[in-house]
């Protein structure tokens, strides 16, 4: 048995153009009582930041009351912002961590 294709019946291939994925900033947000090498800490842990960084970002929290911590895809950023609010918990720190679209 033979199959025979006609030119009629083959899609043509679509041209569609991908977008990069939406990217959010993850964000710490200041509060009068995580202290300052806390805050550092995390930033070295959850973000891969040097000291030096990590201790620029917890300045800018501390001074300005919001820091980023990085930017990411949607869902990167949504697991960083459990990570950190997760573990600011277990230690008993009031540590708010958000994300917003960049």
């Amino acid at each position: 048995m033979s199959t025979q294709f006609n030119d009629d019946s083959l899609l043509a291939p679509e041209k569609s153009k991908l977008k990069p994925p939406a990217m959010y900033k993850v964000v710490l947000l200041n509060d009068d009582y995580t202290p300052m090498e806390f805050v550092v800490l995390i930033l070295q842990q959850f973000f891969h930041m040097g000291r030096e960084q990590a201790t620029r970002v917890m300045l800018k929290v501390h001074t300005e009351g919001r820091g980023i911590c990085g930017v990411f895809p949607k869902d990167i950023a949504a697991t960083k912002v459990d990570q950190v609010l997760e573990y600011a918990r277990e230690h008993q720190h009031p540590l708010q961590c958000v994300m917003e679209e960049n």
